[in-house]
């Protein structure tokens, strides 16, 4: 194909709602699920490995992320778009006619794959659509589906769990996913579909799943489920390294590697990657354990602490947005994450010195900046690294974004959890006689504790610790989101196409081309 195809308006509008619905299945079943675990383990009359259920469709998503993107490097986004949303839908299906827990759990692993592909699919194909000066404005919508489907997917997994069955929390999928890919299928069809023929490079793809898992593990159950230092988790992580160095040696020799290592020579590249994992690491942070604050310091119930980080959510998503279209507006991006992480660097730090007599109008004020500076940087990660990536590796490269942003958060869930395991010493925590034996761990899984029962002295002195305690995790986010701010100012900031790059055969990526992008900025 030697021109770029041109799509209308009306073509944009009608591709970005299908990938936007796809988008949003992806996003809600990492969080749909988690509230309708109890009513699972009931019915299917076992809670052994039930944390799987959540676990194991977020392993499998983030591994085969920068799988899809290599491929539909090769093959064309429509293609693979298609495989991802028939997998989803399957899995979907499978899972809400699962018979035992053991059965769940792997089609929960299928419908990972399936929803990975939706993800790293959804802000590729946008870079094929539209031009690198307008992308902005749709990555601001791609982050507000995410921080809807984080509010909506565990009030709707209750709801389904409680007036319901459990199930409708999979059968929801299947309506949405076949109009997904029928209202944007005919305008898709425009999309070139370059078939290339070469060796998919197998090894390289099961060498990097298989890292990326053992990686994961690492991030989920060390501290947790096993001690940091215990032969389970140092075992992994060796293996884990191990396999990294062997994906590395594969992916310098193999013709039609997976995550080519010369996208790391493009310096736009290599910064924004680096940036996404702290920024991820710093949201993430926020995300998962704010919640868990809320109840536990601040008192309030689990609905309640709901409720109370709703305005995150929708700082996110307003921050994203208008981030995205002032991006379009002015064709500037460097400027948004250095502002962004600056003020969530402030914001954690005020958080450290919050506690129980903290007022309530405050706490929201600081989750509503927080929320809106997130959503100045991961969008512009994504426009930035769109903006210099050849044609040929334009998959590539946006699928390994959304991939560092997973194991970001991962990373930064496993480091804020183990500062706060650090800084209440003590499995066994003050009190805990009143109710049984309650460990920090259960606590900080979000398990329901009824504090109101303490005595007076003892719910004190538990919350005191727990105070303490995130002080130093918020600091502990602080310091990344400081860091990620630091590494910003090595971006460079090359000026936004106006148009559409016309796609190349992916042999054809000249790795002097990233060299000449770099010199563009100096």
């Amino acid at each position: 194909m030697s021109g770029t195809v041109r799509f209308s308006e009306r073509d944009k509008r009608v591709i970005f709602s299908g990938l936007m619905l796809g988008m949003l299945l992806a996003a809600l079943d990492q969080t749909i699920v988690a509230t309708a675990l109890p009513a699972m383990a009931r019915d299917l009359k076992s809670v052994d490995h039930l944390s799987w259920i959540v676990s194991i469709y977020l392993l499998t998503s983030t591994a085969v992320t920068p799988i899809y993107g290599k491929l539909s490097d090769l093959y064309g986004r429509k293609r693979m778009l298609q495989v991802a949303v028939g997998l989803f839908v399957a899995a979907s299906l499978l899972c809400a006619l699962a018979a035992n827990m053991t059965q769940l759990i792997f089609f929960r692993a299928l419908q990972g794959f399936g929803g990975g592909g939706l993800m790293a699919m959804a802000h590729a194909t946008i870079a094929d659509v539209v031009a690198p000066r307008e992308r902005g404005r749709y990555q601001g919508y791609f982050s507000g589906v995410f921080a809807t489907a984080s509010v909506a997917g565990p009030a709707l997994g209750g709801f389904f769990a409680e007036h319901l069955t459990w199930r409708w929390v999979f059968w929801i999928n299947l309506p949405i996913g076949i109009a997904a890919i029928v209202i944007c299928n005919a305008a898709l069809r425009r999309l070139p579909i370059r078939g290339v023929r070469h060796r998919i490079d197998y090894l390289g793809a099961v060498l990097l799943m298989a890292a990326i898992g053992e990686l994961l593990l690492v991030t989920t159950w060390g501290g947790m489920d096993y001690a940091w230092d215990s032969s389970v988790i140092l075992g992994l992580g060796a293996s884990a390294a191990i396999l990294l160095a062997g994906f590395a040696l594969q992916e310098m020799h193999a013709r039609a590697p997976v995550l080519p290592l010369r996208l790391f020579r493009d310096p736009v590249f290599a910064v924004a990657s680096l940036v996404t994992v702290l920024a991820g690491m710093s949201m993430f942070a926020g995300i998962i354990y704010l919640p868990v604050y809320l109840q536990i310091v601040t008192g309030a119930s689990a609905s309640e602490a709901g409720v109370l980080v709703i305005p995150l959510m929708v700082g996110m998503s307003a921050g994203a947005f208008a981030t995205g279209r002032t991006v379009s507006q002015f064709g500037r991006y460097k400027p948004f994450p250095l502002v962004g992480l600056a003020v969530s660097a402030v914001v954690y730090t005020v958080l450290s010195r919050t506690g129980a007599d903290t007022p309530q109008a405050l706490l929201i004020a600081l989750m509503v900046l927080l929320g809106l500076a997130t959503g100045m940087v991961n969008p512009t990660m994504m426009v930035a690294v769109q903006n210099a990536a050849p044609s040929a590796d334009l998959g590539t490269a946006t699928s390994s974004i959304s991939f560092f942003r997973s194991m970001g958060g991962s990373f930064g869930v496993a480091l804020v959890g183990a500062v706060l395991l650090h800084g209440l010493k003590a499995d066994t925590l003050p009190g805990a006689g009143a109710f049984g034996h309650v460990s920090a761990i259960d606590l900080l899984r979000g398990n329901a504790v009824d504090l109101a029962r303490l005595p007076s002295a003892e719910r004190l002195a538990l919350v005191h610790d727990f105070t303490d305690a995130f002080s130093h995790a918020f600091l502990t986010a602080t310091a990344v989101a400081v860091i990620a701010w630091l590494v910003t100012w090595l971006l460079r900031e090359l000026p936004l196409r106006s148009e559409r790059e016309a796609p190349s055969a992916p042999d054809q990526a000249d790795p002097a081309r990233l060299q000449a992008a770099a010199g563009a900025a100096d």
